[in-house]
């Protein structure tokens, strides 16, 4: 054939050019033989969102950010379209938030459908869903972060303040003339201490020994010592006068007659009273009991 070779040149071109689509189509993770359904949403603010950033529904990738148009002219001025698969049914309330792509990935798109989605409600394909960003967690402990930090700072300026104040006054210098005082105190009660620990302690310890040995020996005395004779001549003894108790107290003998019969010590008072009247007339009258006059008569 005449043109066989120019048509054979087309073919494998036009080869080449789908080989080509397709690959790169590969690489951004489309499948253009998997039909999809596009939807739209407008953002203040994309964070870093890029073209084939990926879409997720609960953490699973059904899709990809097609294209992103912006017009500074209003306020939200970014406006994304995203395709997902087309067996996917949208229910109504589902949003587009604008969320991190994992710690060090950038940012991604995530269908948040409502809890008691409604089936039979679907969005229409090529509708604007409602949109919201979610902070990352680098955000969320960054904000929290810098309001810890602002709250030390504020703390740590307060502190500076009270130490600087108390550097500029009198109370430190009160303080630290104190401080020396004890100092100098402590230092004279460790001396005081140490000669009392090199001369009295050691005379104390002597005695204590010295103490200790008598203690001793008066033990090995007592245990040395026949206690129980000695108890035994004390039960002895007590028996003895437990004995003469009983004998008095049955009026048995001298001792309880005296005590028990009232005629007995009558008696022996009147005798008493006698040889006492006795006594006194011969203190007073000798010489009426002894004479020894040679010459006269006796004294009546």
């Amino acid at each position: 054939m005449k043109h066989a070779r120019e048509i054979k040149v087309g073919v494998l071109a036009t080869i080449c050019l789908f080989l080509l689509f397709f690959g790169f189509n590969f690489l951004k993770g489309v499948n253009i033989f998997s039909p999809t359904n596009s939807y739209h949403g407008v953002f203040y603010n994309l964070h870093g969102l890029e073209e084939q950033a990926a879409v997720y529904v609960r953490g699973h990738k059904v899709g990809q950010v097609d294209a992103i148009h912006y017009d500074f002219s209003r306020d939200s001025a970014f406006t994304i379209d995203i395709s997902i698969k087309k067996d996917i049914d949208l229910p109504q309330g589902t949003q587009m938030a604008l969320i991190a792509d994992g710690l060090l990935g950038g940012m991604a798109i995530e269908l948040q459908m409502p809890a008691n989605d409604n089936r039979q409600s679907s969005i229409e394909k090529g509708s604007f869903l409602a949109t919201t960003y979610v902070p990352g967690l680098f955000e969320s402990i960054q904000g929290d972060l810098l309001a810890k930090v602002a709250a030390a700072i504020d703390e740590v300026d307060s502190l500076v303040s009270v130490v600087h104040g108390q550097l500029e006054g009198d109370h430190l210098k009160a303080t630290l003339a104190n401080v020396d005082r004890i100092s100098y105190d402590l230092s004279y009660v460790s001396s005081d201490l140490k000669q009392m620990m090199q001369t009295q302690v050691p005379n104390i310890v002597n005695n204590a020994d010295t103490t200790i040995a008598n203690l001793n020996t008066v033990v090995a005395d007592i245990k040395s010592a026949n206690l129980k004779a000695t108890v035994a001549r004390v039960d002895t003894a007590i028996d003895g006068v437990n004995t003469i108790i009983a004998q008095v107290n049955t009026q048995q003998g001298t001792l309880g007659q005296l005590i028990y019969n009232r005629s007995l010590y009558n008696h022996i008072d009147a005798t008493v009273i006698s040889a006492d009247s006795l006594l006194t007339d011969l203190k007073a009258h000798p010489k009426r009991y002894v004479h020894f006059s040679i010459f006269g008569k006796k004294e009546k």
